[in-house]
């Protein structure tokens, strides 16, 4: 696959949106550590090399360890992740796989018994930003590249 369109210079009042979305996720309550697994998580199940490579590289820089980065796809069998973390983990793979796994009440009550109502919304907004910017991704052909 190869690059296909410049798309930030061809539509650039969509992209400035978008950023503006990352900018309002980067103020949130959520622990940016976990705002960077959970842009892992979401970004294995979509298969986005390009925002895996950013987002783990992001992770390291933020003092992330190894073990956590490599084991997220297996974050259910792990005892070095929170409850907290595990729980929006799980909502991360809910959400970005929303045709068939949808969010139970059972799933939104778990999630609530670690955050509240804001950090609910803003953990669905983190969740779904990410699979935006995988899906854009993705559909413009980016790679991901050695550093």
């Amino acid at each position: 696959m190869e690059p296909r369109i410049d798309y930030s210079n061809v539509a650039p009042q969509g992209l400035n949106i978008m950023m503006e979305m990352e900018k309002y996720t980067k103020t949130t309550g959520i622990d940016r550590k976990l705002r960077e697994l959970i842009k892992i998580r979401a970004s294995q199940l979509n298969g986005c090399a390009y925002c895996l490579n950013m987002h783990t590289a992001d992770a390291r820089k933020m003092g992330e360890t190894e073990q956590r980065i490599y084991c997220i796809s297996a974050w259910e069998e792990c005892t070095f992740y929170t409850e907290a973390e595990k729980v929006a983990l799980e909502l991360t793979e809910h959400v970005t796989l929303i045709p068939t796994k949808r969010v139970p009440d059972e799933l939104y009550q778990r999630v609530r018994a670690h955050f509240d109502e804001k950090q609910y919304v803003d953990l669905v907004l983190i969740i779904n930003q990410i699979n935006n910017w995988n899906r854009i991704s993705i559909s413009m052909g980016n790679l991901a590249t050695e550093k």
